[in-house]
């Protein structure tokens, strides 16, 4: 007998999640979301059926790099896959980055910037990559104010105009690693008014672009990181020409293949100091903030495909004489995963809201301080969530999703990723002790939780609240344990973190479910909740056949 199965397919991405529409009828207001449901529904089409099909249909196209024309001269020019050509032009014209910028919504900007790159991004191949550096790259300079620089960029950067619109770089990483950045070899000299870089960039991300910002070491400055300054360059001169950069070779990657990414020599390369000679890493902090929160965000809609995927496969295949979705335990396995992404979608998308507030003036010191803390821990708990998440889509799909023919391998590739860029677990484990170590920050953050938790009353709720507290209480006592001991601080780091991270999702999630019950949302919320809360707790079994048929059926 042949072996067919029917492939997993796709609806309307914005009418399919109602998580989505829950949240932003909560955090747009319903007079907003109605002035804004028409584009989050086409991009919603586009997302679940032309950008998907393409998606699949370029699953073999990869950039390719030609050093040389063919009468020998030295080119360096890359080719970018066909899907992704189409979605530069998309960003202009849907202003994915635009819409942060024109703060056409005030503080609510940031909120639908992302629902709009939440809606399609996921069947783009990490065409996030360039955008979340483009976006860092402009509040950067915003920020720096370099008023040159600021007129020459960030209109580019900003713009929806297809034909004058710009990504940028973030080159960072030399051969002596990346997360160490005080240890850069780049050297910036000057010669009559002019600074020119020399050196090598191991690992450049979306080197297409039009521009990128860069740390280079000024002559006579010191090691360290004090001593590196922030550099902006343009790629090509006005020729066309590459500006002094020799492309050596591009990446041969595990996951992201369809992202650019080289290992450039810097030989001469014109450049201009952002924000004078000294303090670069602090200098680029405003960048890492917002690339983080798109690493969070991008989790959150990898994780989100991966359900859809799923679920949709369960109601097609049969095995053992029914359906998967007829199944207790593959119907336990989806809602697992449910619980998951609803989980890291509350925390990604509270970085989200505090970045649009803070952008507007909206934000007090209080939020500011918050924002610093819990941007780290978003990304680092949602990076490894959504690898988790992913390894569970495949299996799902038994042998099918080990097989690269059908797309699905390539979740699991891409996911990985996610905990490596813009700073591993480990590393922004420490990120976030730093973060903490203010005298009142982590009363701050623990007034997050506390104030989630005490909006919820429902007593099928209660005990998700009590949970979220508890964890948060055991991170205060360790915190409190261990800050003059800096081997067990370091040790117990990670841990940490992500007990931190897991407890704000969950004060969020009950928070959420209780607006839900409260505005006759249904019960899919509340269960998303108990789920995470008896994961959280080590419950086994612990899950109502109620509570699993409505998360695995969405």
């Amino acid at each position: 007998m042949d072996f067919n199965q029917a492939p997993p397919e796709l609806g309307n991405q914005y009418d399919d999640d109602a998580l989505l529409q829950e949240y932003l009828e909560r955090n747009l207001g319903p007079e907003l979301l109605k002035n804004q449901e028409e584009q989050y529904r086409h991009l919603g089409d586009l997302g679940g059926r032309s950008l998907y099909r393409a998606q699949l249909e370029d699953r073999l196209n990869e950039p390719t790099l030609n050093n040389w024309d063919a009468w020998g001269n030295r080119i360096d020019q890359i080719t970018l896959t066909p899907l992704w050509q189409r979605a530069k032009q998309l960003t202009a014209e849907h202003g994915l980055i635009a819409a942060a910028y024109e703060q056409e919504h005030g503080p609510q900007s940031r909120i639908h910037q992302f629902a709009a790159n939440y809606l399609i991004q996921a069947s783009l191949d990490v065409w996030s990559c360039p955008l979340a550096m483009t976006d860092g790259a402009a509040r950067t300079l915003l920020s720096s104010g370099n008023t040159d620089l600021i007129e020459r960029a960030v209109g580019h950067l900003t713009s929806r105009n297809p034909e004058t619109a710009w990504t940028s770089g973030q080159w960072m990483t030399e051969k002596t690693g990346g997360s160490d950045v005080g240890i850069c070899l780049s050297r910036a000299t000057e010669t009559n008014g002019q600074w020119r870089l020399h050196g090598t960039k191991w690992f450049t991300s979306a080197t297409t672009s039009e521009m990128a910002l860069t740390l280079a070491r000024p002559e006579n400055n010191p090691e360290g990181g004090r001593g590196l300054a922030l550099f902006y360059v343009e790629t090509r001169d006005e020729a066309g020409a590459l500006n002094g950069i020799t492309i050596h070779r591009l990446k041969d990657k595990l996951g992201t293949r369809k992202v650019p990414t080289a290992e450039l020599r810097l030989d001469g390369t014109l450049a201009t100091p952002v924000c004078g000679l000294k303090d670069g890493t602090r200098n680029i902090a405003p960048m890492l903030n917002i690339t983080r929160t798109w690493n969070a965000m991008a989790a959150v809609w990898g994780m989100r495909r991966g359900v859809a995927l799923a679920r949709d496969f369960a109601g097609k295949r049969r095995a053992f004489g029914a359906l998967l979705s007829e199944k207790p335990l593959h119907q336990d396995t989806l809602a697992g995963m449910q619980a998951q992404f609803e989980a890291a979608f509350h925390l990604a998308w509270r970085c989200v809201s505090l970045a649009g507030r803070l952008e507007t003036g909206e934000a007090d010191e209080t939020e500011e301080i918050l924002s610093r803390i819990l941007t780290p821990i978003a990304k680092l708990t949602t990076a490894r969530q959504a690898v988790a998440l992913a390894s569970e889509t495949l299996e799902c799909f038994g042998g099918a999703g080990y097989i690269e023919d059908t797309g699905l391998p390539r979740l699991l590739a891409d996911a990985q990723v996610l905990s490596i860029w813009e700073g591993t677990t480990n590393v922004l484990s420490l990120d976030v002790l730093r973060a903490l170590a203010g005298e009142s920050h982590l009363a701050i953050l623990t007034h997050e939780i506390h104030a989630s938790c005490e909006k919820v009353s429902h007593p099928d709720l209660i005990e998700c609240a009590d949970i979220a507290m508890a964890a948060s209480s055991w991170a205060t006592e360790w915190l409190r344990e261990n800050q003059a001991n800096p081997v067990s601080l370091e040790s117990g780091a990670r841990r940490f973190a992500l007990t931190l991270g897991h407890a704000i999702e969950l004060s969020h999630l009950a928070s959420h479910a209780q607006w839900s019950l409260d505005n006759d949302k249904g019960p899919r919320a509340g269960a998303a909740a108990r789920r995470f809360a008896q994961e959280m707790a080590g419950a086994v079994g612990g899950t109502s056949a109620e509570d699993t048929l409505i998360l695995a059926t969405g």
